[in-house]
Formats: structure tokens, C-alpha cells, sequence
């Protein structure tokens, strides 16, 4: 079974840095709050299949659960994170496309002291 490959990023609409894809513009690469429930933040993802430049929008951040707020969390949620393999036994860490990557990116960024919340509000 091969994953979507995603929209091609040519076939966007642009308009000056920005894209139109699902009824938005977006910047690339560029989280904000998420539309969908229970999820902190989204993304217009882009990656190189088969030598064409796409998108993907991907969702991450579980609402209601802190991040990045303590050494201690940080260190054991980065540990476990890097570990997360994907249908096909590869390592997500690395992809743009996987939530995992966007996580450990935003939210528990690697080089940066802990100054996350330890809860987030849930969606009115």
C-alpha cells in the first residue's frame, strides 16, 4: 500500500508567498491553530515526491496536554518520539508529512529551553 502523494504544489493558485488550498491561503511550512478537533496546530507541509514539489496539510499537537515543560519531559518525549516509525517501518522524524516531525519541531524543539504550558485549553 503506497501513502497519498499529496497535491502538486504547481496546481496552487499563489498569491505573493502564500498559497490557496482548501478554502484558505496558507504560508508554507508555516504552522497555525488547528481546524481540526482536539489538535493544537496544522500545517500546508510541503515535500519532493518523485521530483515534484507537494503539499499535505498535517495536524498535530494533542489539545489538552502541555508541551515542553519541563527538561525532564522534554528529554523523555524527544527519546520516544524518535522512535516512531511509520506503516512501512520507516522512521518519521525526518518527514516533513508526519506529525511527529512537526511535534518535535513546534513544539518540543530540541535546542530551546522548556517554556511550554503544562495543559492547553480544550476548544470552546
Amino acid at each position: 500500500m503506497t501513502a497519498t502523494k499529496g497535491v502538486k504544489l504547481s496546481s496552487l493558485e499563489k498569491k505573493g508567498s502564500q498559497y490557496y488550498y482548501r478554502g484558505r491561503y496558507w504560508t508554507l511550512n508555516k504552522p497555525v491553530k488547528s481546524t481540526a478537533k482536539g489538535k493544537k496546530m496544522m500545517v500546508l507541509a510541503t515535500k519532493t515526491v518523485d521530483g515534484e514539489r507537494r503539499v499535505r496539510i498535517v495536524h498535530f499537537g494533542a489539545l489538552g496536554y502541555g508541551h515542553n515543560y519541563s527538561r525532564k519531559a522534554k528529554e523523555n518525549y524527544l527519546t520516544r518520539s524518535a522512535g516512531i516509525r511509520n506503516k512501512a517501518g520507516e522512521l518519521v522524524k525526518d518527514d516533513p508529512w508526519s506529525a511527529n516531525y512537526w511535534s518535535r519541531k513546534i513544539l518540543w524543539p530540541a535546542h530551546k529551553k522548556p517554556t511550554g504550558p503544562k495543559t492547553t485549553k480544550k476548544a470552546a
